[in-house]
């Protein structure tokens, strides 16, 4: 009876061991790397936001130096709940 229930307990404990070693993402997070795609810059017009470009130059409708575009900044600071 022993015996029996010994090599239950192995068997047991063998097929959690398969199973906890073939999760798809047990530690994906920790150990691999995440990459960042750098940000693609884009310029645009002042008094015309809907002009965009790859590189700075003058606006084609009013003359004006392109600026940089600011990346538009996430709202999950002021969606969080206050307590």
């Amino acid at each position: 009876m022993k015996k029996a229930m010994l090599m239950a307990v192995a068997i047991l404990f063998s097929t959690a061991t398969v199973f906890a070693a073939h999760t798809p993402n047990a530690l994906s997070d920790t150990t691999k790397t995440k990459k960042v795609k750098p940000a693609k810059v884009q310029y645009t017009c002042p008094m015309h936001p809907d002009v965009l470009s790859d590189k700075p130059g003058k606006c084609p409708k009013c003359g004006m130096t392109l600026v940089k575009k600011e990346p538009a900044k996430k709202k999950t600071d002021s969606m969080k709940m206050k307590m």
